[in-house]
């Protein structure tokens, strides 16, 4: 429709287009088709110098290139100078402020003219890494590009995995043997010194500090006292308890040597030296020669233990 202004003349917006096709020929037509196929090419002149995009003529020395001397270049490259869009047009590919840009491939001694698409003008800059970004369906023309994006850095590698791996029989011997066997039928078994009466729970076979075998067996209860603790944050590999749990040394109720194991139904702050605790056992039939025949331990409510009767085990 026609427009007025204040004087009156009559004004009417008009567009002129030429829309035609061309020819791409063999080597502009090569590179096109790598770009539908998801690649970027260049081309090699007579002295070694990588052309992109590609020409059908060296510009140095004026002489014919054939497709045949195409190569893959990029498809990352550095920005050699850049200018920014900050009000994109209507005949822009993007929406949003951008900048064009000349972008040397990785490979090519020559720029590549496009659009780098860095969100905003500060995070642009000359020698910066970017990426192409390709578009999902392809038809082979320079807008199978959409833009060019920043290189995101790689990490710096700081950690492997070394896996080690150690295979063993462990013979437990008569002792430790017999106090399991206990432990698979719900019992605790230790055994006293000949000399210095000390029971051992676990048991080791022999006194260590009288030297002399332990052969007398004491059946002792499933309560104790916890003489001391720690609480584990870090995880670890083959970890199966949720983080943070208490492990604790506690001595059984007759023994004078400590049995480590696990603290639950507590709050990790309510552990604390002297608190009395019990044994929670699996179901008798899932029970095996093995200490994880007891869950864990429990508080049992009681007062705590008067230090004196465990201070020597702190």
């Amino acid at each position: 429709m026609p427009e007025y202004s204040d004087s009156d003349v009559l004004i009417a917006p008009n567009i002129l287009e030429y829309p035609y096709s061309r020819s791409t020929g063999p080597v502009i037509g090569h590179f096109m088709t790598a770009l539908r196929d998801g690649r970027i090419e260049g081309i090699r002149t007579g002295d070694g110098r990588v052309l992109c995009p590609p020409t059908e003529y060296d510009p140095a020395t004026g002489e014919s290139l054939s497709a045949d001397a195409t190569v893959d270049v990029g498809p990352g490259g550095a920005v050699t100078t850049w200018a920014w869009v900050a009000q994109p047009r209507a005949q822009h590919l993007l929406d949003r402020p951008f900048a064009f840009a000349l972008i040397r491939l990785d490979g090519a001694d020559t720029a590549l003219l496009h659009m780098v698409d860095a969100g905003k003008e500060s995070a642009m800059q000359t020698g910066m890494r970017v990426q192409p970004r390709w578009r999902d369906e392809r038809v082979g023309e320079i807008q199978d590009i959409e833009a060019f994006v920043p290189e995101t850095a790689a990490e710096p590698v700081t950690k492997i995995d070394t896996p080690v791996e150690l295979e063993y029989r462990f013979t437990a011997g008569r002792a430790a043997s017999r106090f399991l066997r206990n432990v698979e039928q719900g019992k605790l078994v230790g055994q006293r010194c000949p000399q210095c009466k000390k029971v051992y729970c676990p048991p080791r076979g022999a006194c260590a500090a009288c030297g002399v075998p332990t052969d007398e067996e004491v059946e002792l209860g499933d309560t104790g006292t916890v003489t001391t603790f720690c609480v584990v944050n870090v995880p670890f590999y083959g970890q199966q308890l949720e983080i943070p749990y208490v492990s604790a040394t506690i001595l059984m109720d007759g023994a004078d040597i400590g049995l480590m194991h696990l603290i639950q139904e507590a709050k990790i702050e309510d552990v604390h030296m002297g608190m009395r605790v019990e044994a929670v056992w699996v179901e008798p039939e899932e029970r095996k020669p093995t200490l994880e025949s007891i869950k864990y331990f429990r508080p049992t409510g009681e007062p705590d233990a008067d230090f004196e009767t465990y201070r020597a085990h702190v």
